[in-house]
């Protein structure tokens, strides 16, 4: 009996322990690994409730709900890890629609033999990005597979917000004539992940841009929400699958300028040594806003006065396209087609 109790009463091994399938199969195991894990992480009243679902109140105004997955690889990588993305992603998401994110819900899938010290910094990472944001995650679900049946941890997520009134963003408002500006940087995470994928070492370091953009995107809606027709998040695929998305669904072309486009120069010289275009090359903590011309000098200031869009340019403007082509202007004089990605350039990205 005494050994019963004291098995009844030990505590997860953080330090040495790994997950294994009795942690994913609803017994005191997994009320452990929660309790332990999970709840530490992402502390607050809904969780510590208990409950299947968390119930809440939302202010008035039309909802946005997104919902994401995250297999990323490696799961650590300079600047962010598994964690830090999924919270930062999901609540991009909901922001690029000009909404204030309200919560998110998580679900992890994690595969026996995973660290639990990973594990346990993979949810810290992740509850401390969604406490910086002032986004919650109120619920979530832990499943646990046999070995080699996933790839350490993946995790999907939802995110719920709400758009102030008179605000509604479009994919397919974009028209000739208008602004297109781009926040900072490109290509910082896919080259951060890609480089630590590959155990590369640059003599700069390249870290992701992995940041939540409900600030930035609030400062550019009291500047001149108004004007602006739409936003994106230049995730897999990067600004030229974003581009030519919106090409696309509001029937018009773009033509931008090489030189225009942000871009660290450590960063330009990872892509050419990995055969890279930066354009193809995934972003998480840049967007991309297309603005009617009458406010894109007020949207491009108040960008430029938040730490999150310093490097914010104007790259382009919208023209009448049928072919809904992206043209560029080349930093050699010239110009070509900025098509869509062809293949898997850079797989497990996000």
């Amino acid at each position: 009996m005494n050994v019963m109790l004291k098995a009844y009463k030990r505590k997860l091994d953080i330090a040495h322990g790994r997950v294994d399938l009795s942690h994913g199969a609803g017994g005191r195991a997994m009320g452990q690994l929660i309790e332990g894990i999970f709840h530490k992480a992402f502390d607050n009243d809904w969780l510590r409730a208990g409950n299947d679902q968390s119930a809440f109140s939302v202010p008035a105004g039309r909802m946005v709900m997104t919902t994401d997955g995250y297999v990323v690889s490696p799961l650590f990588f300079p600047g962010g890890n598994i964690g830090t993305l999924a919270a930062h992603g999901t609540i991009n998401d909901i922001a690029m629609a000009g909404a204030v994110p309200l919560y998110l819900s998580a679900s992890f899938i994690i595969e026996e033999g995973f660290p639990l010290a990973d594990l346990e910094r993979i949810a810290q990472s992740m509850g401390e990005a969604s406490r910086e944001a002032g986004v919650p995650i109120i619920t979530g679900d832990t499943k646990v597979v046999e070995r080699g049946k996933a790839d350490g941890v993946f995790i999907s997520t939802a995110g719920v917000g709400c758009v102030p009134d008179g605000l509604d963003l479009r994919s397919d408002a974009a028209r000739p004539g208008d602004a297109v500006i781009v926040s900072g940087s490109i290509g910082d995470h896919g080259v951060a992940v890609m480089s630590k994928r590959e155990n590369l070492e640059f003599d700069t370091a390249i870290v992701s841009d992995s940041a939540a953009l409900h600030g930035l995107v609030a400062d550019m809606v009291a500047a001149g929400g108004a004007h602006i027709r739409l936003m994106r998040d230049p995730t897999r695929g990067g600004i030229a699958a974003t581009l030519n998305e919106i090409a696309s669904q509001s029937r018009v072309g773009f033509r931008i300028d090489e030189e225009a486009i942000p871009l660290k120069p450590e960063v330009a010289a990872a892509c050419e040594f990995l055969g890279l275009d930066p354009l193809n090359v995934a972003n998480e903590g840049k967007l991309v806003v297309v603005v009617a011309p009458e406010g894109s000098d007020a949207v491009l200031a108040a960008m430029q006065a938040h730490p999150l869009g310093q490097e914010a340019a104007l790259i382009g403007h919208v023209v009448a396209d049928d072919n809904c082509f992206v043209q560029m202007a080349t930093s050699f004089g010239g110009g070509r087609i900025v098509d869509w990605l062809s293949g898997e350039q850079l797989p497990r990205i996000c």
